[in-house]
């Protein structure tokens, strides 16, 4: 028996190490000079240099990577600010409030899940065209604050079934009106749920590449994915070792968050019907 688990966990570990070699080389290709990223295929490098972190933070066009950045953190927060509080209000209203036609709304939110972004596209882009939100953060953020991503109203109203109804009548008794009770009851019982929601939301938004791509043009409103992407060059004069770092650089946020909520993240799939 124990050297069945043994021998489980150590496929497991080598599993894992083979899962993250990727990751590991990207890393170690960034500390490594220009000639030698693809002709030194090991993960430890034979010769170091930090030129690569220097010259990729440096930017271009008189834009640097740190602006990136702060593009990238500006959007991702607020995106995470607008799923919190409309998809939080809607899933109080789908699965608290009585109004008229209730159950055929909630099954056409459902059915949104299943469309895929491609097909929207179009749509969406004439309607921001017309705005004239083009060059603007206002195409990737507004949609987050008119509670547009149904995944996270179903998380949220999977999760306000789970709650008992007498503790809002309880509160009705005592005085306490639908606010009342979406404020001091709901929000706080969310709270792995909204956490989990957050998570998703600003990975979901730092690493979006598709959509600030068709939106932005303008150097100085790229976000960290854009700059990645203006350091290659198709001809292949690209500068691989400013590209692989920050490359490397762009995932240390997501990494973070992730290490850090990943308590609460898994406890707010397991408590919303998630299993």
């Amino acid at each position: 028996m124990v050297k069945t688990n043994l021998f489980r966990h150590l496929f497991i570990i080598a599993l894992g190490i083979l899962m993250l070699y990727p990751v590991l080389w990207l890393i170690s290709s960034s500390f490594k000079p220009n000639q030698l990223i693809f002709s030194e295929p090991g993960l430890w490098p034979k010769q170091w240099t930090l030129d690569n972190y220097i010259k990729g933070w440096a930017g271009f066009q008189g834009q640097s990577f740190g602006r990136f950045f702060l593009n990238s953190a500006f959007i991702s927060i607020m995106c995470v600010l607008g799923n919190i509080v409309t998809c939080s209000l809607a899933a109080f209203a789908f699965a608290r409030l009585k109004f008229k036609l209730s159950k055929l709304w909630f099954a056409l939110m459902i059915v949104t899940i299943m469309l895929p972004y491609h097909v929207t596209l179009i749509p969406q882009y004439i309607i921001f065209s017309e705005l004239d939100w083009l060059n603007t953060y206002y195409p990737l953020i507004v949609p987050k604050w008119l509670a547009t991503d149904s995944f996270f109203i179903l998380l949220m109203v999977q999760f306000i079934r789970g709650v008992p109804r007498e503790l809002d009548e309880s509160a009705t008794i005592d005085g306490c009106n639908q606010k009342g009770i979406y404020m001091r009851i709901m929000l706080p019982l969310l709270v792995p749920a909204l956490i989990s929601t957050a998570i998703f939301t600003f990975i979901w938004s730092w690493d979006d590449f598709f959509s600030q791509m068709i939106y932005i043009s303008k150097i100085d409103l790229f976000t960290v994915q854009l700059g990645v992407r203006a350091l290659f060059d198709p001809s292949g004069s690209s500068d691989w070792g400013a590209l692989l770092a920050m490359s490397a650089l762009s995932l240390i946020p997501i990494s973070l968050i992730f290490l850090f909520f990943q308590k609460y993240f898994l406890e707010g799939i397991a408590t919303t019907g998630f299993k």
